[in-house]
């Protein structure tokens, strides 16, 4: 689990760097050049930044979606076949074979 938390952290700051360097900039492009993390508004002294905010969003939508594309490769290696039985250790089947027969005999 900690490996997981380690990769997640640096996977983070992957895609940070992607939105703010590459995203962002090309959304710019789309919208006149604006760059979100400038958007502020003040209202009676207090300081709303609706830029940083829009920043955080694309980056969790980002990361979602790429999250979500690996847990769907995963579950295509993962899936069994509906007609697959479970693989058992052999001294499972040995004890079930034993249980099995003492149901035979009764007892």
């Amino acid at each position: 689990m900690a490996v997981g938390v380690i990769i997640g952290s640096a996977f983070t700051t992957i895609v940070k760097s992607l939105v703010d360097y590459l995203i962002n900039p090309l959304i710019g492009l789309f919208i006149g050049g604006i760059d979100f993390s400038d958007w502020v508004f003040k209202i009676a002294g207090a300081t709303f930044r609706v830029g940083s905010f829009l920043n955080a969003v694309i980056n969790f939508l980002i990361i979602a979606f790429v999250v979500f594309i690996l847990v769907k490769v995963v579950n295509k290696f993962l899936v069994r076949k509906k007609n697959e039985e479970p693989v058992t250790a052999p001294e499972v089947q040995l004890l079930e074979e034993i249980r099995d027969l003492l149901k035979e005999n009764g007892k």
